[in-house]
Parts: C-alpha cells; structure tokens; sequence
C-alpha cells in the first residue's frame, strides 16, 4: 500500500510538473511576442510568434488581438505575403476563442483587406462581403465596408455578372442598414444633447462620446450619400420605368415586385402613368401602409392635399417600421408646411425624429420655419430678430445628428446667428443674459447671449 502510494505521487509529480514547465514556457513565448507587440516593435515581435502559436495556441486571446495590428502594419507598409498570416490569425480566433469573438466582424474585416489589396476577382471580394453580412449583419457596420459591398455590386452588373434587380435589392438592404445604425448613434447622441440644452454640464467620458457619435455619423452620412452616387443612373427613372413596364404583365400578381417597383419609382419622383397602375394594384391585392402612402403622392401631385392628408394619415397609423413610417411623418409635415400651417407641420416633423432620430431635416425645415416667422414672433425689433438664435439652435441640430445634410445644416445656422442682433445691438438694447419668451406658435424661449 505504501508502495502504491509513493507510485502515485510521483507521477502526480511528474504530471504537475510537466504542466508548471509548459505554462511557463508559454509564459516566456507570450512575453517574448506580446511586449514587443505591445510597444509597436513589430519586427521583434515577428521572429516569435509563429511558435507561440504552435505551442502555445490558447495561451491569451492577446496574441491574435496583436497579431492582427501587427499583420494589418506590413501589410500596409506594401507586404501583400502577410495577408494569408492575418487571415489565419483570424481563423485561430475564431477556432480558439468562439465566445469572446465575432465571425462575422472578422470575415467582414478580412473582406475589406483583400478588397484593398486586390486580391482575388471582384466576384470573389463580393461574395466574401456577402457571406460576412450573411453571417452577422449586426456587427457588419463599417461604413466603409458598406459601401464596397454595395459598390462591387454595381461593378459586377456593368460587366455583365449580375442582374439589375440584385443591384437595387441589394441597394435597399444597405440604405436601411445605414439609417439603422444612424438611429441608433442619434438616439445617444440626442440624449447628450438634450442634457446639454437643459444646461447640465457633460462630464469628459460623454464629451468623448458626443465627438464618437457625430464623427460616425457624418461617415455613415458621407457612405449613403455615395451609395447612392454609385446607383447613379442606374435607378434614374429612364432606366426604371422601361424595366419595370416590361415586367408589368408578368409581375403584376407578385406583391414584393409591387412594392419594390412603386418604391423606388416613388423615391425618385418619376412622374409615369405606370406609377399609378402600381399603386391601384398594390392597394387592390394587399391594402397597406404603403399602397395608402403612395395613393397620398398621387394625390398630393394632383394638388389634393386634403386627399393626400387622409391617405398619409392612414399610412402613419398601419405602418411599423420606423424608416417608413418616418417617411410618412415626413409627408404630413410637409403637407401643412406648405399650407403655412407651421405648428402642425412642427408636430410631424418632431414625430419623425421620435421614429428616425437620425432625420436632420426634419430640424432642419422646422428651423427655417422659425427663420421665417421671425417678423410675427415679437413685439420689438430686436425680439424678433431674436427668433435666428432659435432657428440657428435648431440647424446646428440637424448638423450633429445628420451627417449627410450636416454641412448645408451648419450653414443655415450660421446665417441664421448673421440675422440676429449683433453685440453693439445686446449691448445698447441691455439684454445681454436675458431671456426672450415667444409667443407666437414658434413658443419656448431663447437666452441672450452674454458680451
């Protein structure tokens, strides 16, 4: 018995011994890859780290976060060898640490990489792109990324390899990504906002987050606008109506080519007698919030806007997703906007930005509203020149939350503050620091600024 014991504790011995000498080894090769790493030496780095992954492959999860940085360095610097590394650093990843990583990130990344350098045919780089948003279209938020996927598209229908209908299907799936993740920074970024407005101070971590939100949505304003640079002629109404009058006969019984049809001739305002045929069979066979919508464009071009505003209205309350929906306030507020009815127009403006927080023009037209109001919103001079400080708050709203109008938006704002009254005006009138009530329908007040 004694014997057996001794046995068995040799060879727990052995065994933990043998594991203490292999953690410290990979102990040794981790530090000898991940310090250089670490300090951006990356040629010292280089020499170790094919053995410290063969030997020690679930050593740190570090070792691929900084393979990653150090492979993206060479090959940056014009060493294309290093593409293959960075591609299997990644399947290490994914093979070692499935928890703690996002395929569909990393193939999407590695998408990009290739495409960057060329690498492979443009079908290939497409389908890489297709199959990392296939696999994860949540964490497919690049805004580069976005637009390649979209633009190797185009490419492949000009030569001939993929038909038109994919392109604008494909066209539709990346627009309501882009506003999808443009609502989502807006709905942060709004909350700042509305913090600061209420004149509470942000702390330095929000400060860092408001410049984030609206450093990404200007890129995401930037790649929409792009996109849609790229669709180019393809989607203008002489190449949209032709396709879509020859595919009539044969599709007018299939709802989904109904909607896509009356949709992309309804965002471009072709002005066809096919747009109509649509519409009147879309709301035939399936009554919708779209087919109400686009009977409300009908009629609001046939200058029936009290038609138009039944229609829209009936839209807005079938209607569920938010995008769409954010069209339809959008409609309404331009429906009375246009009948100088500026405080129900105020209204559905505001209720697309509860929908779409990302829609700068909605603050945008209510702040040219208050621009133009400006002679019926005081009793003095200076207080109705006081009415382009709140009109110009307004503007540089838009700006912040929409990066696509952001720089029309600033210049509004900046004519508007050129509008209102000037130092030498505060300063004689005595109103520095005070505040102006309007009431008039613009309502609120505004704060005058200090000398």
């Amino acid at each position: 018995m004694k014997t057996k014991a001794i046995i068995l504790s040799a060879v727990l011995f052995v065994a933990f011994g043998s594991k203490s000498l292999a953690q410290e080894k990979c102990a040794t090769l981790g530090s000898l890859f991940i310090e250089p790493a670490k300090a951006k030496n990356y040629e010292g780095a280089l020499p170790h780290y094919a053995q410290l992954v063969a030997e020690c492959p679930t050593y740190s999860m570090a070792t691929y976060q900084y393979a990653e940085k150090m492979f993206k360095h060479f090959i940056e610097n014009g060493d294309k060898s290093k593409i293959a590394d960075l591609d299997q650093a990644y399947k290490y990843r994914m093979q070692y640490y499935p928890s703690k990583t996002k395929e569909g990130e990393l193939m999407m990344k590695m998408a990009q990489v290739k495409f960057d350098n060329n690498i492979g045919t443009k079908l290939e780089q497409f389908n890489a792109f297709d199959a990392a948003f296939k696999k994860d279209e949540d964490e497919f938020t690049s805004p580069k990324s976005l637009y390649t996927y979209f633009s190797l598209a185009v490419d492949l229908f000009n030569s001939g390899e993929k038909p038109i209908d994919d392109v604008f299907d494909l066209y539709d799936v990346v627009i309501q990504k882009i506003e999808k993740e443009e609502g989502k920074l807006a709905i942060g970024l709004t909350k700042l906002i509305d913090k600061q407005e209420a004149g509470t101070k942000l702390s330095s971590r929000e400060e860092r987050k408001v410049h984030a939100y609206e450093k990404n949505l200007a890129a995401y304003g930037t790649v929409k606008g792009s996109v849609d640079g790229k669709l180019g002629q393809l989607a203008d109404c002489p190449n949209l109506i032709p396709l879509y009058e020859k595919d009539f006969d044969n599709k007018k019984n299939d709802v989904s080519w109904l909607r896509r049809a009356a949709g992309r001739l309804s965002a471009k305002d072709c002005d066809t007698p096919l747009f109509f045929k649509l519409v009147q069979q879309l709301h035939t066979m399936e009554p919708s919030a779209k087919s109400a919508y686009y009977l409300g464009k009908l009629a609001d071009k046939d200058g029936k806007s009290s038609t138009a505003l039944d229609y829209y209205n009936q839209a807005a309350e079938l209607e569920t997703n938010p995008a769409d929906k954010a069209k339809v306030y959008y409609s309404i507020a331009e429906n009375f906007r246009k009948k100088g009815s500026f405080g129900q127009a105020r209204t559905y403006y505001l209720k697309m930005v509860e929908v779409k927080p990302s829609a700068g023009i909605a603050y945008l037209k209510i702040a040219n509203m208050y621009g133009s109001s400006a002679n019926s919103c005081g009793n003095t001079t200076f207080e109705k020149r006081a009415i382009y400080w709140k009109a110009a708050e307004m503007a540089d709203r838009a700006a912040r939350v929409d990066g696509s109008i952001a720089s029309n938006a600033r210049s509004t704002a900046s004519a508007f503050r050129g509008r209102a009254p000037s130092k030498s005006d505060i300063f004689s009138e005595g109103m520095a620091g005070k505040t102006i009530t309007f009431n008039c329908w613009v309502g609120g007040s505004v704060r005058v600024p200090s000398l």
